[in-house]
């Protein structure tokens, strides 16, 4: 523990005893002597400003009271682990999309690491130690994110041009943005659409800002977003109006029991090492694709639309497999039949 970490120990422990803190108390939680105790004190007082006062009454140190206001540091203070946990949380940040947010995050990490420099900690090499794989992300343009980001902090209105994947068509829009949402590896915007007069959710790698108006934006009550974008599985949106009823055999029940697909799930184990799974949805479609990664190991076991959806993709997925590919003529070797002469 370094000088500044004992100072700021020194001071958080100051300040969150009831009663003063004899010496001895604070030399065995800061492993030092009674030397380097004094020498905190008196660079405290002298460069800190801190009123610490020796109790006689309870043989302890404190901070001399000043009114309604406790003391504080001043600046800014952060132990080495905190910085470091800064650090590591600089860089999860940075691995999103590392584009859109890089820029104004850099600042930052330069000025903990001249800290950390300057404090004889060593130089965390956060960057190889903390990676971020991402699946299947779809990169947003970085100004538009920066136009999108301001529009939500400053309560304006987004005229936009967005095209639907499904559909396949480009409308124009205006939104009042509600929450940014990073969700499996991408953006999203939660916003009322005045076109549609609901809440609706965006994706922003197919939206384009035509332009961010003056008018305020209409806000919606944060319980009644909670209730529209949170109560159903997954980011389509909307009331579940369906429960899904998942049964996962016993080799998969060891991965699944321990996932949150829903705040609202339940579940049971069963006698055989068997798992079922509840949840409730409102749009079944990033349900479905979530069943069907897992294969022969979940069964849908209600209800019937939602069985009937999952086993119609997996008909047509094996449908593709039942007639030889051609393309794997030329690997074929055939196997001599035991007993015949080749």
């Amino acid at each position: 523990m370094d000088r500044f970490d004992r100072i700021y120990a020194v001071h958080r422990i100051l300040s969150a005893a009831r009663y003063p803190v004899p010496r001895k108390v604070l030399q065995e939680k800061l492993e030092c002597s009674r030397a380097t105790i004094s020498r905190i004190f008196e660079d405290m007082r002298d460069f800190l400003g801190a009123p610490i006062e020796y109790d006689r009454t309870y043989r302890g140190y404190r901070y001399a009271a000043d009114g309604a206001h406790p003391y504080e540091l001043p600046g800014l203070w952060f132990s080495a682990d905190e910085l470091y946990a800064l650090l590591a949380s600089h860089q999860l940040l940075s691995s999103v999309q590392p584009a859109l947010l890089e820029p104004a995050l850099s600042p930052l990490r330069q000025r903990i690491e001249e800290i950390l420099s300057h404090r004889r900690v060593g130089h965390p090499d956060v960057a190889r130690r903390i990676r971020i794989l991402q699946s299947a992300a779809r990169h947003a343009d970085v100004d538009q994110f920066r136009r999108i980001a301001g529009a939500v902090i400053e309560r304006r209105r987004i005229r936009i041009l967005y095209h639907g994947r499904e559909r396949d068509e480009t409308t124009e829009r205006t939104v009042s943005p509600q929450r940014l949402i990073y969700y499996r590896d991408n953006w999203y915007l939660d916003a009322w659409c005045h076109l549609r007069r609901a809440l609706r959710s965006f994706s922003l790698d197919r939206m384009h800002v035509v332009e961010v108006e003056g008018t305020a934006a209409r806000d919606v009550a944060e319980p009644k977003l909670d209730a529209h974008y949170a109560t159903a599985y997954g980011i389509f949106a909307g009331r579940p109006t369906q429960t899904a009823v998942l049964r996962f055999t016993p080799e998969r029940a060891r991965w699944v029991a321990d996932e949150h697909w829903h705040p609202e799930q339940e579940s049971k184990v069963f006698a055989d090492g068997g798992y079922e799974l509840r949840v409730p949805y409102s749009d079944p479609r990033e349900l479905v694709m979530e069943i069907l990664k897992y294969g022969p190991d979940v069964e849908v076991v209600a209800p019937a639309s939602l069985r009937s959806a999952v086993a119609a993709r997996l008909r047509a997925a094996a449908a593709r497999y039942a007639e030889p590919n051609d393309d794997d003529a030329p690997f074929r070797v055939d196997r001599p039949v035991p007993g015949s002469s080749t």
